[in-house]
């Protein structure tokens, strides 16, 4: 039951992933008929994931003690979704342009890192700011949660496993992150009242710490059984 369960989230997944690639492409060719190389584009999105954490600071610095500058989650959920969809432009454009490289790879993945040390590191200090020492106690942990997803990963193919297992990989990280910035925002903006909105991402920052971690042990634990 639970394989098949895996099998369909799988198939879905990778349904949905073919189906970007289709509207995506020709955006691709384009970039790569400007003179674009896949590691400018990781690059680009780099950047695009720091602007973000920037505003979301900028956000909590300018409003210490107050009301929350809401526009500037809203502005930031919207910038890591946007340029996070370079995360995916960079590998099409490697693949399309037969420009596909092992640095390439590597740069890739080394500069996903830094874009999560800077935006979910941005929340945490927007929560500090807000006082909500909790809440960023919970999004510190997703943050090591979600590194220590990618390292198990990364560790274990440098020992021959692949190991690949568990949710919160880094595409769910990244939409829920962001999605959750986007709706406290325009909750934020509305003026809604009958709760404070910032719990909107203080909920996704929990949700993301509990099942981050389950996935490290989960992978430690496939890892020790494919090692011995």
């Amino acid at each position: 039951m639970i394989d098949s369960v895996k099998n369909t989230a799988k198939s879905m997944r990778d349904s949905l992933q073919q189906g970007i690639y289709v509207v995506i492409n020709p955006f691709v060719r384009f970039l790569l008929r400007l003179g674009f190389t896949p590691n400018i584009i990781t690059f680009i999105g780099f950047l695009g994931n720091v602007a973000a954490a920037l505003v979301i600071g900028w956000g909590a610095y300018s409003s210490q003690g107050g009301t929350l500058d809401w526009k500037c989650l809203t502005w930031g959920g919207g910038l890591i979704i946007g340029f996070s969809l370079f995360d995916m432009l960079d590998g099409q454009a490697a693949r399309l342009g037969g420009l596909a490289s092992t640095f390439g790879a590597f740069f890739d993945s080394v500069l996903d890192r830094y874009c999560e040390f800077v935006t979910v590191g941005a929340v945490t200090y927007m929560f500090l700011c807000q006082g909500w020492n909790i809440a960023a106690l919970l999004t510190f942990l997703a943050l090591m949660g979600s590194l220590l997803v990618s390292y198990a990963r990364a560790r274990g193919e440098g020992l021959g496993v692949v190991c690949k297992i568990g949710f919160m990989q880094r595409p769910e990280r990244v939409v829920l992150t962001a999605l959750s910035l986007l709706a406290s925002g325009i909750c934020g903006q509305a003026g809604v009242t009958s709760f404070d909105p910032l719990w909107i991402v203080a909920v996704a920052m929990g949700v993301m710490a509990l099942f981050t971690n389950l996935t490290a042990i989960a992978r430690i634990q496939y890892m020790k059984k494919h090692l011995h």
